[in-house]
């Protein structure tokens, strides 16, 4: 039978060049050993003289090995699979070249069977090339980042991503699903097999069954499927992302070879150019945010257990989709996507042909660089996109494949003479520029790739995020998809919709302001639109000393930013009600563009001078109150850009706002005046007991209070950590945009009055005590246990 085995553990690391690092009888004991996923960028020091692009992080090459016992695997076969190395990563076994994959994004794998030595020690070495560590126009850290698995096979098996499930009716009483499964054979001989299908639901039970015969040739493959009835299915959707799991088996001469068991989801999908986006027949707007891949701290590194929290806030924000940008993610954020239920677009690319500027001293400025991922795309590009489908099809969050991200920025590298007609929002009021390659051949590449994944997957959509539709209009490059992603450009929505009837239209990057929803909300038509960006992230920086994006709804630590709110009093509905200040506006609109960020959640003032209170809800109304006296109420018909005020004259206590539903109170948020700050506090999202399995995982909040506990926004003293116990620091995140403090440091500065301290289990049990310190300040002890592994 199959067998996967992690292998994470037991490697060693060098940061540069090694000669000879691939030879077995290399030495490595001077190598720093190291568990996976690893990213060496994150470990710094951030530096000026690095890519803005790239958040001011070092490349460089890195090498990493692991000696190993090979499995039992006489007549078996044993291959290595890689979730994702950045980048170029080359791999060797006991000396012998494996191969190489440019691409940083791409999950790969390598038959290791003709090269391991069964009564000895393997080595299997891996050299990373980030030398062109401004490659990208966003931090993509530098390392084997994600998790590897070594896989023992029967010679006859299932094919790496070879099982496909698809649901081509479905109705509340029955559903079909198609489910095929293609079996490789490497023996020297035909093998004729039965392949044995069965659904089971939540508790196990077997809800569907189905079968399938099939001769597979020496040395090939061969796909063979049925279509399963499940009766009474239960759907899958954002609200209820109901799940099943495929057990596939192959037999051959009555003994079972090889199984797979798959999670699926049973749910059906339709795009319709006037109504908008259905799921199960329900019309439904996507209310989505663009991700990257990091998560601060940890680099591009990052625990499954840190994606669930932070996908489960913006759950309770109200969010249901989320946009891969610009490029395939870590396969468990698909399982989270599936499990906590995420319409989810998945991206292959950010360039194709030609690279895009890659800022080196800050955003739109200085002489931009080109290196990029473009450069391998004529050999690579449909394999990259090929594998990320076959990856990712089963997941019934995936509702959409998207070809690439703004490939026709203007200028950038592709040029028009449409954009000579007039400084519009979508040309940038660039112009046509000479030198620069024609945008004809967007339309030509956009239709082959658009054909190459329905080829391989005609049950979902084509898109991408277009950044000029004016210029892509004219190309063929929108007409080659069957959904259509705007990149700002609300403006356009109308006009192309009159004009292009049958285009299925959203917005695919947006910002947050309150007409870009309404664009939205009230135009059935348009499906839905995609934030940018749901989560801060490192990288497409400003100049120095700024390193990250603070585009976010969540901060870099993952905790909400007042335009969280905002977004929640949109789109989530939980009653809910956010109270924050700012000075009080001379002059300017209280709805304006930036009203949703200005509102931070502090009661602070000079006697009688007015502070403006702010307050985002999705209540009818919503009342204010100063130390228990009533300042009005205001519907939500009084709020402008979606956002109530009032002008208060400062006194200290406490400041609350409180959500109305028919006059009654269904929510309250409240501000107090805080004190000096005095102490610690603490708390953690874990139960009392870590699993010790060396996965994971307790986030501990620290905020800084006043004598009473009430928070002090302003605070930013330094926070020491000091762990006892099988456990150990992953790193400390503050939010702060412009911090350059050592992410490998057991101290680190507050921001707002607030850190973040991943703290992980190693592989042993017992208590692990948190301690922590900071100058003239009480301090704070958390006491978790690491435990045996949580069964069933």
């Amino acid at each position: 039978m199959r067998q996967t085995i992690l292998f994470n553990g037991g490697w060693r690391f060098h940061l540069g060049d090694a000669v000879e690092a691939h030879a077995p009888a290399f030495d490595d004991g001077g190598w720093r050993p190291l568990s996976l996923p690893h990213d060496w960028s994150i470990e710094g020091p951030f530096d000026a003289k690095w890519a803005s692009a790239t958040g001011y992080l070092p490349g460089g090459v890195g090498w990493y090995r692991k000696a190993f016992a090979a499995p039992d695997c006489a007549g078996r076969q044993v291959s290595l699979h890689f979730d994702g190395v950045y980048c170029n990563g080359e791999v060797w076994v006991n000396g012998q070249y494996l191969g190489k994959r440019p691409s940083g994004f791409a999950s790969f794998q390598h038959d290791l069977t003709p090269y391991l030595l069964p009564d000895a020690e393997n080595i299997v070495a891996v050299r990373v090339d980030h030398t062109q560590y401004g490659d990208a126009r966003w931090y993509t850290g530098s390392g084997i980042y994600r998790s590897v698995r070594l896989v023992v096979t029967d010679a006859v098996h299932i094919k790496t991503w070879g099982v496909s499930v698809t649901t081509p009716i479905v109705t509340a009483n029955m559903a079909q699903m198609q489910a095929e499964v293609t079996v490789q054979n490497h023996a020297d001989v035909p093998a004729s097999v039965e392949i044995m299908l069965a659904l089971l639901d939540l508790s196990g039970a077997v809800v569907a069954e189905g079968h399938a015969s099939a001769l597979i040739p020496a040395g090939g493959e061969q796909s063979a499927g049925d279509v399963l009835s499940v009766p009474g299915p239960r759907l899958w959707s954002p609200e209820q992302p109901a799940l099943y799991t495929l057990r596939a088996e192959v037999h051959q001469g009555g003994v079972v070879v090889d199984a797979e068991e798959t999670s699926v989801g049973i749910r059906s999908l339709r795009f319709d150019p006037d109504a908008g986006f259905f799921l199960n027949d329900r019309n439904l707007k996507l209310k989505g945010v663009c991700l990257h891949d990091d998560a601060g701290a940890l680099g591009v590194a990052v625990p499954p257990k840190v994606w669930e929290r932070r996908l489960q806030t913006l759950k309770a924000g109200g969010v249901n989709a989320i946009r891969m940008a610009h490029n395939p993610h870590l396969p468990e954020l698909y399982d989270l996507c599936d499990r906590l239920g995420f319409l989810v677009q998945d991206e292959a690319f950010d360039e194709w042909e030609l690279g895009k500027n890659k800022w080196l001293e800050g955003w739109n400025v200085g002489e931009p660089g080109k290196d990029g991922p473009h450069e391998h795309f004529e050999e690579w590009g449909e394999a990259d996109l090929r594998d990320m489908i076959l990856r990712d099809r089963n997941h019934p969050s995936v509702i959409m494949w998207s070809i690439g991200n703004e490939i026709d920025y203007p200028n950038d590298p592709y040029t028009h003479e449409v954009l000579d007609r007039g400084a519009s929002p979508q040309s940038y009021g660039l112009g046509q520029r000479a030198g620069h390659p024609h945008a004809g051949r967007l339309g030509e590449v956009a239709r082959r790739l658009a054909a190459f994944t329905r080829s391989l997957d005609p049950t979902r959509p084509v898109t991408a995020g277009l950044a000029s539709a004016l210029m892509s209009n004219e190309v063929g490059f929108a007409d080659a998809l069957d959904v259509a992603g705007y990149n700002y450009q609300e403006d356009r929505y109308a006009a192309d919709h009159a004009r292009y009837p049958q285009r299925v239209l959203y917005g695919s990057e947006n910002g947050m302001r309150w007409d870009f929803w309404a664009a939205v909300a009230e135009n059935p038509y348009v499906c839905g639109q995609f934030l940018w960006t749901g989560i801060d992230y490192l990288g497409e920086a400003g100049k120095w000393p700024t390193r990250s994006n603070g585009a976010g709804l969540l901060d870099l630590a993952g905790l909400p930013k007042p335009e969280y709110f905002y977004r929640q009093s949109l789109w989530a509905e939980t009653p809910m009600a956010y109270l924050g200040t700012r000075a009080a506006p001379d002059g300017e609109d209280a709805g304006s563009l930036w009203s949703h960020k200005q509102a931070e959640p502090v009661w602070r003032g000079t006697g009688g001078v007015p502070v403006c209170a702010v307050c985002f809800t999705n209540c009818e109304a919503a009342e204010l109150s100063l130390n228990g006296r009533s300042l009005g109420v205001k519907s939500r018909a009084d709020a402008v850009g979606g956002v109530l005020s009032w002008d208060v004259p400062y006194a200290p206590g406490t400041l609350t706002v409180s959500g109305l539903n028919d006059g009654a109170v269904v929510c309250t948020c409240a501000l107090k005046t805080s004190g000096p700050p005095r102490k610690l506090l603490a708390e953690t999202d874990a139960a009392t007991t870590l699993a010790a399995d060396g996965m994971d995982l307790a986030h501990v909040t620290v905020s800084i209070a006043d004598a009473d506990g009430v928070p002090v926004y302003d605070a930013a003293h330094e926070v020491t950590w000091t762990l006892e116990g099988p456990a150990r620091l992953l790193g400390l995140e503050s939010g702060d945009n412009e911090s350059h403090e050592d992410y490998q440091a057991p101290r680190r500065r507050a921001f707002h009055g607030r850190l973040l301290g991943y703290v992980q289990a190693t592989g042993e049990s017992g208590p692990v005590t948190i301690r922590l310190t900071a100058p003239g300040l009480d301090g704070a002890v958390v006491v978790l246990r690491a435990g045996a592994v949580p069964r069933g």
